[in-house]
């Protein structure tokens, strides 16, 4: 069964471009599977183009905010979550 863990917050979506700004709480990887749910919203991916201050990164800590690519349209509010198969 697939584990979750709240890794932060969706605080902004750009439209235009697909991408999430998503406050941190706990850190995060490129490549690590990710889940955002919100009242309309159930998206799973792969966190992958991650940016911070539009640089790349492969690696955001606690209390960064990030520029995630989505495949989806997500939702200021929206919870991300870390998903691990365990």
């Amino acid at each position: 069964m697939a584990e979750k863990k709240l890794v932060g917050e969706v605080t902004h979506y750009f439209t235009n471009l697909g991408v999430a700004v998503i406050a941190l709480k706990e850190s995060l990887k490129e490549g690590e599977k990710i889940l955002i749910e919100g009242a309309t919203t159930s998206l799973e991916q792969e966190a992958k183009s991650m940016q911070i201050d539009r640089k790349p990164v492969s690696e955001a800590k606690a209390g960064q905010s990030i520029g995630l690519k989505v495949m989806d349209r997500v939702r200021e509010g929206d919870k991300v979550y870390r998903v691990s198969e365990e």
